[in-house]
């Protein structure tokens, strides 16, 4: 057969494999690689193993595209074609980056890819390849690194773009301007990649805007958007990887391997026909090979032995790893259980105490009281220390974006550690740079907790001393301000032996009998937090001269955004109006305080003991909100709010329970649960929501009138 038609079959199956037609895309490549062969055209045996490898790519075996690419690779270097040893590089990029998860070999393949292209002065293979080195870089989350080749190829997009790229560059644009929280742009792009899919056909790449754009609607709380746009992804995904289309592509693909084989049988084959022609020569190059043979066949015995033995140490190692992910799962469990059934009673605790210093005010000078109070505040602060380094190390620790004045931060750490200040007679000194903008952006909560545990640690080991703060701008880059935070005391200090370990979990160093009784979790709380920020922190510290810790945090300045994420969190709370709220409580104790509570801000409201009950009285009364408790006998909280939504009750419904928020946040999600609040809490924060929640429906309602 010439190369003409060894080159149009090529084509055939190219065609085929483009319309995900894998096992017919297969079968005529091999018989094309098999035709290419036999011509000795090294040219179009490299084709043909791309068209190979592809397929195997889209079947999603990719140490088998690897290897087909890299024959692929070994023909095209002995051509003069530079335009396939661009497509093959470009190809292995896209699956070390993308599936391999070998991000550096990724980009070394792409960065030769355009070499080849700049060689060829081919600009429109520059543009494809940066368009997936873009692609490459978001996926990872490395959206500055990324935008310069996004730039690129906004840049050239009418000069070398085709529409072959278009979907996929407005959905990369959508993901940068979503990282910089540009978001009615990004919406707009992500719009406009789903047409242009639906509008072209190509299948694939729509599939990818829909799971892109799933992921930004998430952002938002618009989880009917988002659940759409997913099941679209899946029902392309299906069409295109169709399990019974699969079955018949891997049967095709077995049979190629097996002319793979055969091709390198035959070489061996004709090898070893040649030696032995060579071989009947000599007899003493006989009796080599006879020795040659046995040794060969002794290396063979030794490589089986240590395959079997590989194979029973991986088995080990895999049972290894089985037991050590049960063992996590049970520890995460256990914390998740305890955490819970700690803080039931602690949520009954503290409102009952709160309730008699409130009920009566000639007690709030009882030392009874007090230590009670602290005593379960102090236990409630040791649950939430476990949880936090637990999700801290399980990567189940997300910053948020939230716009604070760093004075007022500090000022009210300083206020909530002054009883801790009164006890050993400490003072707090506060010296914040005036260069330091009024407004940042950032995870405000996470830099309390920092400052909390550093502040609060200077406190207990000084006595008659001082703890100062002190904050300095360090730099400006951009709309990123570096700040400079010193934490330092005059206290007993640390021993240069100790200092390595004190970082670490339930260490305590130095400790005394009549020394604050800590969990020894705070320093390495902080620690873990600012890896999170990307930061790191320095100890300098002398015996009886006191202790200094320093660290850098980045943080946004962006006027406009902080006016939008104002403007998204305010809440009136200044309404007369009388609400009437549901109190779905099993525990008389968490009754009488949630009820306490309601009360006192002057709502009406009515407690219910299980979810049936409370299903009975929606039948006969209509209220502005539910308080719903989650762990109950009989019918749980997410049963209950499931069968009120399916009576199609629109009342906003908050979850008020002690499971930690990460635990239920998908399940109360699905449920139909607007918002969760976790026991104990402070009053004012759920009267925010509550006001909230309650505006936000009454609002709706107006709107459909």
């Amino acid at each position: 057969m010439t190369d003409e038609k060894i080159a149009a079959m090529i084509k055939m199956a190219w065609n085929d494999y483009k319309e995900s037609n894998f096992e017919k895309s297969l079968i005529t490549s091999r018989k094309a690689l098999n035709l290419a062969t036999a011509s000795k055209n090294d040219f179009l045996i490299a084709k043909s193993y791309k068209i190979i490898a592809g397929n195997y790519s889209e079947l999603s075996e990719f140490d088998k595209a690897i290897f087909f690419y890299n024959r692929g690779l070994f023909y095209a270097n002995r051509t003069n074609n530079d335009s396939i040893k661009y497509s093959l590089h470009n190809n292995l990029g896209n699956i070390y980056c993308f599936e391999k998860k070998q991000f550096d070999k990724g980009i070394d393949y792409y960065k030769k890819s355009i070499a080849y292209s700049l060689k060829m002065n081919q600009m429109n293979q520059v543009y494809f390849t940066n368009v997936n080195l873009a692609w490459a870089y978001f996926d990872i989350g490395q959206y500055k690194a990324g935008y310069s080749f996004l730039k690129f190829v906004n840049s050239s997009r009418k000069k070398y773009g085709d529409e072959s790229t278009e979907i996929v560059v407005n959905m990369l644009n959508g993901m940068y301007l979503s990282s910089i929280n540009e978001y009615d742009a990004a919406n707009a792009f992500f719009i406009k990649a789903i047409e242009q899919g639906k509008n072209t056909g190509e299948k694939s790449d729509l599939s990818y805007a829909h799971l892109e754009y799933s992921k930004f609607l998430k952002k938002f709380k618009k989880y009917k958007e988002a659940y759409d746009n997913l099941e679209s992804y899946n029902k392309i995904t299906e069409e295109l990887y169709n399990q019974e289309k699969l079955k018949k592509a891997s049967i095709a693909g077995f049979n190629l391997e097996l002319d793979e084989y055969k091709r390198q049988i035959d070489k061996i084959e004709s090898e070893k026909d040649s030696q032995f022609q060579s071989l009947k020569k000599s007899r003493i190059i006989v009796i080599l090979f006879v020795l040659i043979s046995l040794i060969l066949l002794f290396l063979i015995i030794t490589l089986v032995k240590n395959i079997r033995f590989k194979k029973k140490h991986n088995l080990e190692l895999l049972e290894a790893k089985e037991i050590a992910e049960e063992a996590s799962l049970l520890k995460t469990q256990f914390i998740s259980t305890i955490s819970h059934e700690l803080r039931t009673p602690l949520y009954g605790v503290v409102g009952i105490t709160n309730m008699l210093l409130e009920e009566h005010k000639e007690l709030s000078r009882s030392l009874h009281l007090s230590s009670l109070k602290f005593s379960a505040r102090y236990l409630l602060s040791l649950v939430n220390d476990i949880l936090q380094i637990n999700k801290i190390e399980e990567n189940k620790v997300v910053l948020e974006n939230l716009t604070f004045n760093i004075s007022d931060e500090i000022t009210m750490i300083k206020n909530s550690l002054s009883f801790l200040c009164q006890k050993n007679k400490n003072e707090i000194s506060v010296s914040i740079d005036a260069d330091i903008p009024e407004y940042l952006i950032g995870d405000k909560l996470r830099l309390a907790q920092i400052l909390m545990n550093l502040v609060s640690n200077g406190l207990k080991f000084t006595k008659n001393g001082e703890v100062e703060i002190v904050v300095k701008l360090n730099k400006i880059e951009g709309k990123i301000y570096f700040l400079d935070f010193l934490v330092k005391d005059n206290g007993v200090g640390i021993a240069t032996v100790d200092q390595g370990k004190i970082f670490e979990k339930f260490v305590q160093v130095g400790r005394k009998d009549e020394d604050y009784q800590g969990t020894g979790l705070g320093l390495s709380i902080v620690k873990r937090l600012l890896g999170l920020f990307g930061s790191t922190i320095s100890l300098e510290s002398n015996i009886g001269e006191g202790t200094s810790f320093k660290f850098v945090i980045p943080f946004e300045h962006d006027p406009q955004k902080t006016k939008n994420i104002i403007n998204e969190i305010e809440v009136d709370l200044t309404s007369s109006e009388v609400y009437k709220i549901l109190i779905v409580e099993d525990n008389l104790i968490n009754q009488l305080v949630t009820k306490k509570i309601i009360e006192k801000n002057n709502y009406s409201c009515k407690v219910v003991d299980d979810g049936f009950a409370a299903l009975a009285i929606l039948e006969q009364e209509e209220f502005d909100l539910i308080l719903m408790d989650i762990n109950m006998p009989l019918m749980n909280g997410f049963e209950t709010t499931k069968r009120i939504r399916l009576k199609d009750v629109k009342t906003p419904i908050v979850a008020l329970t002690a499971f930690d928020k990460d635990e239920i946040t998908d399940e109360a999600i699905s449920s139909g649960i607007n918002d969760i609040i976790i026991k104990p809490f402070e009053p004012v924060k759920l009267f925010k929501i509550i006001s909230y929640l309650i505006h936000e429906s009454k609002n709706e309602l107006s709107i459909k009138k």
